[in-house]
Formats: C-alpha cells, sequence, structure tokens
C-alpha cells in the first residue's frame, strides 16, 4: 500500500552500500498520520507523507489526502531535530507541533512497514518538530486548492481525534493504534521536554491577507559594475 519514489541516485550504489540504498528508499515511505486545522479542531483530515531527508536534522514531507496514484497533493511538511527547533525565534516556533504523542499514540505510521521497522525510525520522529501548512481544504469538497494555506497541527493527547476516524482507518490499513501504543512505549519525545511555544502556544493560528503597497523597482538600489 505504500509508494517509494525511485530516483536514480539509487543506481549507482554498490553491493557495499546497499543497506544505505535501502535505508534511504525507506525514508521515502508513505507515512499515514492525522492533522487538524490550528484554529479548528473538529476539521479533521488524513495527511499521508512522502519524506525524504534533506540532512540529518531535517526531513521535508509532500502531504497527499491518500496514499493512491489519484490522491491529492494538498500540503507541505519540515521536520526538524530538537537542536535545530531550539535556534528558532519565539514566534516562529508557535508554527511548529510536537510528534511524541502522535508518535507514542500510535497515530502515526507507515502502511505496509512492519512494526520493529517502523519503530526504528519513529523513535526518532517522536523527538521532532514538524511546521505544516495545507493548501487545499479537502474537508470542505474543494475542487482545487481555493483560499490561503492554513496552518496545521497534529494531536498531542488523546481525545483530539474522532473516534470513528481512527475505526476507519485502522480497518482501512489493517492497523492496530492501541497495539502499536503499547509497543512504542518505550519511547520518548524531545530531550528538553515539549517547548511551551510549541502547537500554537496553546492558541489557534490563522492566516490572514492583507493589502499593502508593492515596493517599486525604482527603490532598489543600482550596482553598476
Amino acid at each position: 500500500m505504500a509508494q517509494i519514489f525511485h530516483s536514480k541516485r539509487f543506481d549507482s550504489f554498490s553491493s557495499e552500500n546497499s543497506i544505505l540504498a535501502i535505508m534511504l528508499l525507506y525514508i521515502l515511505r508513505c507515512v499515514g498520520r492525522f492533522h487538524f486545522y490550528s484554529y479548528d479542531m473538529t476539521r479533521q483530515v488524513e495527511a499521508h507523507h512522502f519524506c525524504s531527508h534533506v540532512n540529518e536534522d531535517m526531513r521535508q514531507c509532500l502531504i497527499y489526502d491518500g496514499p493512491d496514484a489519484n490522491a491529492r497533493l494538498i500540503g507541505l511538511e519540515y521536520i526538524v531535530t530538537e537542536k535545530l527547533f531550539m535556534t528558532l525565534p519565539d514566534e516562529e516556533k508557535k508554527l511548529w507541533h510536537t510528534h511524541e504523542w502522535e508518535v507514542k499514540g500510535g497515530f502515526l505510521f507507515m502502511p505496509g512497514v512492519p512494526g520493529p521497522i517502523q519503530r526504528q525510525d519513529l523513535d526518532k520522529v517522536a523527538k521532532t518538530y514538524g511546521k505544516v501548512f495545507h493548501f487545499w481544504q479537502v474537508d470542505l469538497g474543494h475542487d482545487l486548492p481555493i483560499g490561503l494555506p492554513n496552518v496545521m497541527m497534529a494531536v498531542t493527547r488523546d481525545g483530539q481525534l474522532f473516534h470513528e476516524m481512527i475505526q476507519e482507518t485502522e480497518k482501512r490499513f489493517g492497523v492496530s493504534i492501541e497495539g502499536e501504543r503499547e509497543a512504542r512505549a518505550y519511547m520518548s519525545g524531545p530531550e528538553l521536554g515539549i517547548h511551551p511555544l510549541a502547537n500554537g502556544g496553546g492558541k489557534g493560528l490563522k492566516l490572514e491577507l492583507r493589502e499593502v503597497d508593492i515596493k517599486p523597482v525604482e527603490s532598489v538600489a543600482r550596482v553598476f559594475v
């Protein structure tokens, strides 16, 4: 059920590096999870991520509304380590959410990937922070990505996700959220604990469009060589 994007960069790997090649393919697998609109927790959507590493401290993900070939690209997420998150300005930190409960609670999973293999990577993800924007409001039935981008957040405790959504997901993907929760009990979140400004700082966040004067070309200093 999970899809893997192939890249020519893998064609040159020698047999000695086959393990590395497999790992690189693995991180591009589809990750299933849930997002809700930062300002409206009743608007909950599936968010299937296809992720790759930028470097050891950052991943970038394309977000689709499903794992199938006809799924719609609805958003983007950037995932960073705690070390990188702590370098961000305080106002910026509010745009980022934690992954600890999403992982430990069993709500983040990789369709088609054996549990023990998933948990090797998810143990690291539990300590990270993510910044998500959705551009397509599929929950409203839009046929096109209409309106402004929306800041999205992830679950941070039980009782936030609709129970019927959890049940339907377990049935469709053959996963046991409760079973994964038990298997992931040993995992831990950020070493410094969850930052108080993360997850919107406890507030909803919504983008608004504001008209401003355009800076004219004449105002840009010219440099003659």
